[in-house]
């Protein structure tokens, strides 16, 4: 029989949730991560911006256990020598991908329940109260909750995603892409309820390229550029910062964050 990870005890709001260090990723002889570092405060919204292929997917996939990675990662204070997807969700954490990768021909309400799969199995039978809490979060679910996943748009898509997400009852949710191929009136709802997790206690790693929409939201900020953390700081100085402008938030269209 598997062993189950053991619940963390809670992390004060301000103290050290999530820390990796060092965190480096190859495919082959490639490398498409080296040595990025982060840190993610409990009661934050952490934001990681940065151009199309610069690793912000692979970081999130190696912090979850989707790809093995070289480096550390502390969750919650332990030690996660080779993160694993199961051990991380029993420990509270949890990753809504790009993609959404919901299952098509099943019915909302049933791929909630599927996201409280982990609790279940570990004896948790709090998956109706859960399910209530994500329909006041995102009312529109609660009205197709018998609708048949492949059949909604694609802000309700989204939005089901987050919803099976924290039917595991994250303390760390991170988020890949959220505002990806969405309208921006749907943009700007599901960045309100971003806000809204991290009221409600969740603290979120967020993965943008909308990067004037995340650094709005985040209270730190990381740029990621070919691989590499090539600026960080808290997220209303990266958006004053005229190389963040000049590249991820003016009209102009730069290439890349550059060096002073």
């Amino acid at each position: 029989m598997m062993a189950r990870a053991t619940q963390p005890a809670a992390v004060p709001v301000g103290e050290t949730l999530l820390e990796v260090r060092d965190l480096s990723v190859s495919y082959g002889k490639v490398e498409a991560l080296h040595q990025v570092s982060l840190t993610v405060p409990a009661g934050s919204i952490v934001t990681v911006i940065g151009p199309n292929g610069a690793g912000k997917t692979t970081l999130l996939s190696a912090i979850m256990g989707v790809l093995p990675s070289r480096g550390s990662v502390t969750f919650a204070g332990q030690d996660v020598p080779r993160p694993e997807i199961e051990q991380m969700v029993a420990m509270g954490m949890n990753l809504v991908p790009e993609k959404r990768e919901l299952f098509g021909e099943m019915s909302v309400e049933d791929n909630l329940v599927l996201g409280a799969f982990q609790r279940y199995r570990s004896g948790l039978r709090d998956h109706a109260a859960s399910m209530e809490e994500v329909f006041a979060l995102f009312p529109r679910l609660r009205d197709r909750r018998k609708q048949i996943a492949g059949t909604l748009s694609g802000g309700e898509r989204q939005m089901l995603a987050v919803g099976r997400a924290l039917m595991a009852k994250p303390r760390l949710l991170m988020l890949d892409e959220p505002s990806l191929g969405l309208a921006p009136r749907i943009v700007k709802e599901i960045f309100q309820i971003i806000v809204e997790l991290r009221a409600r206690g969740v603290s979120i790693l967020l993965v943008e390229q909308n990067a004037r929409a995340a650094l709005h939201v985040a209270d730190y900020a990381y740029v990621l550029e070919t691989g590499e953390s090539v600026l960080s700081g808290p997220a209303s100085q990266l958006a004053d910062d005229p190389r963040v402008i000049e590249s991820y938030l003016g009209l102009g269209g730069g290439h890349g964050v550059k060096a002073e």
